[in-house]
């Protein structure tokens, strides 16, 4: 089936529901990959001798990669076919996962890590396309609903899943667990999925685009993680210039990979400024609470994974709830109210530390958290997609992906150089346990902005131009 054809697919289907499983699966997959590998990290620096610098880049390099490049996996993917994309990029994750699954040092798995960033920028925008261009129209914001509620538990339960396998087995199985998920997700896209596709796109691939976005983002970050580096500089510049010259480029193609047309209507705009300010605070509370568990308060690798399991319970009962509520109601007060409560959640385990007692300190928080994040997600994703015409369902959902993790991207890049950590101070309980607080409250600030943004600009009944 293509755009062409009128989508047929109802919820509750068998049909509905193989699309919805290839479409969780996929996109989980790499969500649960970016958090998984928080849970490792530490393991991970001790095994390869890895700094915090190149911690960092192991998590930033999957997501340097994966921003600058969704946009352009959804362009290929509204083009070429969505599904067809889908395939191909959890193809190609699953094998850079069984790259880093056996890397021998810390360089090869920043460079495996960049790898599986491409796979994702390619599978993550035809996910939730496959969705938009397959249902019927009525039935959208359940099918979104759903998708967020199940990826956001692979989400949340990376950690999890993350300490199991640290504890029990190695910090290579949390990439090599991949390889099985994405066998099952190929298998039922091709037997299921009908192929979509935008047949008004041209074949004309914006490869400078692509390029100039990676380059910004690259020496945007690495500028970031260590401000006294040789070149550090000298690379925030032309990181920045790359970003100017990108902006230029999209604006004068006649096919670009990011469309300027899209930035017009009010609504995608700001929920796109919202999720960079909730996203970037996310990531950043997330790598830094993880590492606070086990380097301060002591936790195994398993503990600080199950520590988190009140944001996934959370999201399994709630977040199909969020899109039903945003559904009826409006985005406006879903997604002003949803990162507010997450605002709440961080600020209430900023007093996790050594002598932490998990059920007063450390689980009110991250239920509360977990709550906002359920009302959030789902509302959010159908308004994005509702503001951006049904063509361009791939490009928009890749430009929203993008921005998810960028912010993310540059809060982990950012953070631990603003709070005074570098080296070997993520090993260091003392020194770590100083610089956590203030990181949390900026976390918090940064939710609260974005609650801000959507109660100014996001409208009370959805599309506004």
């Amino acid at each position: 089936m293509t755009s062409s054809a009128p989508p047929a697919l109802r919820m509750g289907t068998p049909s509905g529901r193989a699309v919805i499983a290839a479409a969780v699966l996929g996109s989980g997959m790499t969500w649960l990959d970016a958090t998984v590998v928080n849970v490792a990290l530490r393991s991970i620096g001790e095994d390869l001798d890895a700094s915090l610098a190149q911690l960092q880049w192991i998590n930033n390099g999957y997501l340097v990669s994966l921003a600058a490049l969704i946009l352009l996996g959804g362009s290929l993917g509204d083009r070429l076919g969505r599904r067809r994309m889908f395939v191909v990029g959890t193809i190609w994750f699953a094998l850079a996962s069984l790259l880093c699954g056996l890397a021998p040092n810390a360089e090869t798995l920043i460079v495996a890590r960049v790898l599986q960033g491409i796979g994702g920028a390619l599978l993550t925008p035809g996910s939730l396309a496959m969705i938009q261009g397959a249902f019927v129209p009525d039935d959208r914001g359940r099918a979104i609903g759903a998708w967020s509620g199940l990826g956001g538990v692979a989400a949340a339960i990376g950690p999890f899943v993350g300490g199991v396998l640290v504890d029990h087995a190695s910090w290579r199985w949390v990439f090599l667990i991949n390889l099985p998920l994405a066998v099952v997700t190929v298998l039922i896209a091709i037997r299921s999925v009908p192929e979509t596709r935008d047949p008004t796109a041209s074949g004309d691939f914006d490869v400078v685009g692509a390029g100039l976005a990676t380059l910004a983002l690259a020496a945007i970050t690495y500028a970031l993680i260590d401000w006294n580096a040789v070149g550090a500089g000298a690379a925030a510049v032309g990181g920045l210039l790359a970003a100017v010259a990108f902006v230029l480029v999209e604006g004068r193609r006649t096919s670009p990979m990011m469309p300027p047309a899209l930035f017009r209507d009010r609504t995608f705009s700001a929920a796109n400024a919202m999720t960079l300010l909730v996203y970037a605070a996310l990531g950043a509370m997330s790598f830094f609470l993880v590492l606070q568990l086990q380097t301060v308060s002591g936790y195994s690798a398993l503990e600080a994974g199950l520590a988190s399991m009140p944001i996934t319970v959370c999201m399994l009962l709630l977040a199909a709830k969020g899109g039903e509520l945003g559904s009826r109601i409006g985005p406006r007060i879903p997604m002003t109210v949803g990162p507010v409560v997450m605002a709440i959640g961080t600020a209430l385990v900023v007093g996790v530390d050594e002598d932490v007692d998990y059920w007063l300190e450390a689980f009110p928080g991250l239920t509360v958290f977990g709550l906002g994040l359920a009302l959030m997600v789902a509302p959010l994703t159908a308004t994005v997609l509702a503001a951006a015409p049904d063509d361009k369902a791939g490009i928009a959902s890749g430009v929203n992906n993008a921005v998810a993790r960028a912010g993310s991207l540059i809060a982990v890049a950012a953070l631990p150089t603003a709070v005074g950590l570098s080296g070997e101070d993520y090993a260091d309980p003392s020194v770590f346990a100083s610089a956590y607080p203030v990181a949390m409250w900026a976390c918090t600030v940064l939710l609260v902005l974005g609650g801000l943004v959507s109660w100014l600009t996001i409208p009370a009944a959805g599309r506004e131009t």
